[in-house]
């Protein structure tokens, strides 16, 4: 045989990572911080081995030991310490999310960026204000622009609590567009908006629910989370955002979605983000304890496919130990 071309030559120690096309970087990351006002102290969540919900006192301590492995921002989610139909803790002053990131912004460095839904402080777990009789009736849900007006509120109260940036999640028309437009009318015209662009009704979702506390008392999400049988809508849904001033897109989870986040990637030049779910953390962490896997091996290789396939940015809840890996020279 006479192989002229060889690609084996490329794969030597010293060559392969010379010639490698996508690179996995601590600041690559965004890790994800629980703060529960219900609690005053650091709670398990036993369905995300290594995660726990902190108490607001706990909040800087948590980031801070974030950015000693070298990851750089976080994204802060909150439990409050009471719910209502309206979910108005999420836009209290004195709120959890808002006293955690003005402890943080003052005591760390930390690049901090906040979720903006109301699922975690409704009554109802649901994401916005209920359409009338939406409890009793299966083809109503939430009520889109009642629930922009809270959004706004949100995002502005974060602002105003010191955040960097705000990211909506509640899978609402227009949100991003209302939301920007209250930024701007408050005075944040410089706060970005990571939109939750692509964010799908997914089955992966079940260990965030259960450390965020905001799973819906009745129904499901999928008269306003997109159908996971849907590529052309996320374009759609991506190209209102964008037209609406989204900074960042981002999509929602992220492995069962690659094809969405290079779709994406292709069309836009906008900063990219994917979204490594809870479910796909606790699936892999349940076979690694099996024996079945090598957690480290697979946990980075799960990330370096969400940045081949397009992503910029990652939020995961592999970001810690991911980043000490990669600080200690993991190779895969």
């Amino acid at each position: 045989m006479d192989l002229t071309d060889r690609p084996r030559r490329l794969r030597t120690d010293g060559l392969r990572p010379l010639v490698s096309e996508t690179t996995l970087h601590e600041t690559d990351l965004v890790a994800p911080v629980f703060v529960d006002a219900t609690t005053d102290e650091r709670v398990p969540i036993e369905s995300m081995p290594g995660h726990e919900r902190v108490p607001v006192d706990a909040a800087v301590e948590r980031v801070s030991e974030v950015l000693e492995t070298g990851v750089e921002a976080v994204i802060v989610f909150g439990i409050p310490e009471s719910k209502d139909e309206q979910g108005s803790r999420a836009y209290a002053s004195a709120g959890v999310v808002q006293e955690a990131v003005r402890r943080i912004t003052a005591e760390t460095d930390a690049y901090v960026i906040t979720d903006v839904c109301l699922c975690e402080y409704t009554d109802h777990g649901h994401c916005g204000v209920l359409e009338p009789h939406a409890e009793d009736d299966p083809t109503l849900t939430v009520e889109n622009e009642p629930t922009l007006d809270l959004l706004a509120k949100t995002a502005v109260s974060h602002a105003e609590a010191g955040a960097d940036m705000v990211a909506p999640s509640a899978a609402m028309d227009g949100m991003v567009g209302a939301i920007r437009e209250g930024l701007d009318a408050a005075g944040y015209s410089d706060i970005p908006i990571m939109s939750y662009a692509a964010k799908y009704e997914s089955a992966f979702y079940g260990p965030f629910r259960d450390a965020a506390d905001g799973a819906p008392a009745f129904g499901d999400r999928r008269h306003y989370q997109m159908n996971p049988a849907n590529a052309r809508e996320a374009m759609r849904e991506v190209a209102l955002d964008v037209e609406q001033g989204a900074d960042v897109l981002m999509v929602k989870p992220g492995l069962p979605y690659l094809d969405i986040i290079r779709d994406i990637r292709e069309a836009y030049d906008h900063p990219v983000a994917a979204y490594n779910v809870s479910g796909e953390y606790a699936m892999l962490h349940a076979a690694a304890e099996k024996g079945w896997l090598d957690l480290d091996g697979v946990a980075h290789e799960s990330l370096l496919s969400l940045k081949r396939a397009g992503a910029d940015l990652i939020i995961t809840y592999f970001a810690e130990s991911v980043a000490k890996t990669l600080s200690a020279g993991y190779r895969a």
